[in-house]
Order: structure tokens, then C-alpha cells, then sequence
């Protein structure tokens, strides 16, 4: 008879559905080797950490193999996808060679990026300018300086909506080739040129776009001719104008696109054709067009507020003496005494120079205590010499 497998899977649910947030206890144990306590402690925290996630909320899932009604193999596996929003250590007790850690973890569930432990940090960002793609549009209004207003609009946007930290990078032209953009050589729609401004910059993202269209659907209807005018008066005249824009997120790290939508947006230009308006004038936002154009520049801003919002908070690492690591960000984007950070090398081949860095998690973590208004330092457990870590590794809190 001819083998059959069949496999069973099971999987519960254990949690606290009701609840957002609690707090849990949890311990854990770690060998001191070598004397090393700090070592000890932090792999104690991290296993207490992992006990009260489980006992918070914990995903089981079962799998059985059989093979001619015979049961061959039985998995189970218990995973939990909680994160602690804030700790503190209740008893540290040492016997021998072993360390046990008690704390008390503020857990909440992490299907909301909100949960997340970057969520309450400012992600460094900056807006480049929007080159337009074909400057006739812009005859109408003399409205040339779109490329540059248009990203100081939205960096206004960005800012008044908070959870950023944005710079003005809008004499920043990163597209080439204005035609094909954002796709490139590699055809990946990565920009190598983003990872040079974003390290000169020195931020984790950058906001850049393409204005595509900012035509008169009907350029017929701008006749001079009095029947022209007159039908203009009237309204009798198609006076719509275009807008159309790419805007594309890109991570400074990697270059590798975040986010990438086309807006398009259209109203009419109520104004006369004679009048040099220019893209950030009262005048142009009192006009029908303008007002459409700023609904679309807010639509852009939520759009770049949600793609960030679930990102990872990523910073370089400047200098690395023994166990003392320095970061190149600090009290302006949020981070304080007590955070910890995931280290990882940023590695290049010598075969591939322009490629993307690829990141390897260097399993060693960093504890912050000092922290300043544009760097901060910390320590990790081991010296950096151990696990290779330099300047320009980049420091992770998820």
C-alpha cells in the first residue's frame, strides 16, 4: 500500500482578547560564564522578557505527521507576538554561577504598529525637491517653482502632523532621468544616490517625487480672441488644469523604496491668464486649483505618516571604543537612559560596491545611558572587537 502523509494542524489562541495592556511578570535564568555578569543579566532580561510576552499572550500550534495511520512525528510550537512598552526589575538574585531576574513588563499586543517600540520615536527624514517633468505646464501662472514649494508644502504638513523629525533637503534633485523615474539601471526602483544623501543628511528616510502634469485640459479655452474671453466669463470654457505627481519613500540605509504612489488631482484655474500667480502665492492658493493641490499635498502627507509608522527606528553608529557604542541620534528623536538597541554590521562586497549593504544581525544588544540632544552612547556587554562592529553599523529598536 502506497505511503500516505498526513499532516494535522492545530493552533490556539491564548490571551487576554479583552484587554490592551497589562502588566505581567516574568523571570528569567542565565549562566554566568567567565564572571560575566553583565552578559548574564542582559540574556536573563531577555529570557524573562520572552516569559512574560508568553504569559501575556501566546500563540500554539501544533503539527502531527502520520504515515499509515501511524503517528511518525509531533511538532509544537509556542510563539507570542506581544511586545513590553515599559520594564522594571523587581528582584535580581545570584546563586553560584547562576543569575535569576524577576521584572514586571507593561505588555501590550503588536498587531498595531502603535504597539511597536519605535512607535513613540521621531524617525529622521528629509523632503528633496519634485522635479516637473515638463516645465510648458508651468507657462500658465508662472508657476516654475513648483518643484521646490511643492516639498516645502509637505514638509509643513509632516511637521504640523508630528511623530517626525523633518529636514528640507528641497534643493535635492535625485532623479537623472525624469522620464523613467524612479526605476533605475537595476530596475528595482532603488536609488544608490539615496544612500549618499541620506548619509550626508544624516537621516532614515527620503521623501522625494516627480510632478508629472500641471497641464490645461483644454488650452484651447486660453484663446485670446473676444468670444474666448467671453466664453471664459461665462464659464462656458473647459478651465481645467491637471496635477499630477509621484511620490516615492525611500530607506536612506538601503535605498530601496518604502512607498510609491501617483496622485492626480484636477480643478479649475480661476484666474486670469495674464496673472504670474507662481506656485506658492495667496493667489494660487485662493484659486479652485490651489485648493485641490492642497487637499492632495495633505493626502500625501497621511500617505508618508503610515508608510513610516510601522518602520523600525534605525540610526548609524559613529564610534565604538571597547563596550562603549555612540549613536548618531539622541534626546531629538526620542531616545532615553534605559532604551535598548539590536546592533547590526553593515556589510559590502568588494565585487559590488554600489550594491545595497546588506544588514546581519550581530545578536548582541546596547543599552543607552547617555543621551544628548543630536548623538547618544551606551553599552553592550561585550567589546565591539568581538562581534566586528564599526562605524557606520546601524542600531535597530523594532
Amino acid at each position: 500500500m502506497k505511503s500516505m502523509r498526513l499532516a494535522l494542524v492545530a493552533a490556539l489562541l491564548l490571551t487576554s482578547a479583552t484587554a490592551s495592556a497589562a502588566w505581567v511578570q516574568g523571570t528569567g535564568i542565565a549562566m554566568i560564564d567567565n564572571g560575566n555578569v553583565e552578559a548574564a543579566r542582559a540574556e536573563a532580561r531577555n529570557a524573562a522578557l520572552r516569559d512574560a510576552a508568553l504569559q501575556y499572550e501566546a500563540h500554539v500550534a501544533s503539527q502531527d505527521t502520520m504515515e499509515n495511520g501511524v503517528l511518525t512525528d509531533s511538532r509544537l510550537t509556542v510563539a507570542s507576538q506581544a511586545r513590553a512598552r515599559r520594564v522594571r526589575v523587581i528582584e535580581e538574585h545570584r546563586s553560584g554561577n547562576l543569575l535569576r531576574l524577576t521584572l514586571e513588563a507593561d505588555m501590550s499586543a503588536s498587531q498595531q504598529c502603535e504597539a511597536r517600540d519605535a512607535a513613540r520615536l521621531s524617525k529622521r527624514v528629509a523632503v528633496t525637491g519634485f522635479p516637473i517633468l515638463d516645465t510648458d505646464h508651468t507657462r500658465m501662472g508662472r508657476v516654475s517653482d513648483a518643484g521646490e514649494v511643492l516639498p516645502q508644502k509637505l514638509q509643513v504638513e509632516l511637521s504640523e502632523a508630528g511623530g517626525l523629525d523633518i529636514l528640507n533637503a528641497t534643493q535635492v534633485q535625485m532623479f537623472p532621468d525624469l522620464l523613467n523615474a524612479p526605476t533605475q539601471q537595476r530596475f528595482d526602483n532603488s536609488l544608490t544616490n539615496v544612500i549618499q544623501v541620506a548619509r550626508e543628511l544624516d537621516v532614515q528616510f527620503v521623501v522625494t517625487g516627480v510632478i508629472r502634469d500641471m497641464r490645461m485640459s483644454d488650452p484651447e479655452a486660453w484663446g485670446t480672441s473676444i468670444l474666448d474671453r467671453m466664453q471664459r466669463g461665462l464659464g462656458m470654457a473647459n478651465q481645467e488644469r491637471q496635477f499630477v505627481a509621484d511620490l516615492m519613500v525611500y530607506d536612506g540605509f538601503s535605498g530601496s523604496p518604502v512607498y510609491q504612489k501617483r496622485f492626480v488631482t484636477s480643478a479649475k484655474w480661476d484666474t486670469d491668464m495674464t496673472e504670474k500667480t507662481g506656485f506658492g502665492s495667496s493667489a494660487f492658493d485662493r484659486t479652485e486649483y490651489g485648493k485641490a493641490v492642497a487637499r492632495t499635498v495633505e493626502e500625501m502627507s497621511r500617505a508618508v505618516s503610515r508608510a513610516l509608522a510601522c518602520q523600525p527606528f534605525m540610526t548609524r553608529i559613529t564610534r565604538v571604543e571597547g563596550q562603549q557604542v555612540y549613536l548618531a541620534s539622541g534626546a531629538t528623536s526620542g531616545l532615553r537612559p534605559g532604551d535598548e538597541l539590536q546592533l547590526y554590521r553593515s556589510y559590502r562586497f568588494f565585487d559590488s560596491l554600489d550594491a545595497t549593504p546588506e544588514l546581519r544581525d550581530a545578536d548582541i544588544s546596547m543599552t543607552v545611558n547617555h543621551v544628548y540632544p543630536d548623538f547618544s552612547s551606551g553599552l553592550m556587554p561585550q567589546v565591539g572587537g568581538i562581534n566586528n562592529l564599526q562605524r557606520d553599523d546601524i542600531a535597530i529598536i523594532w
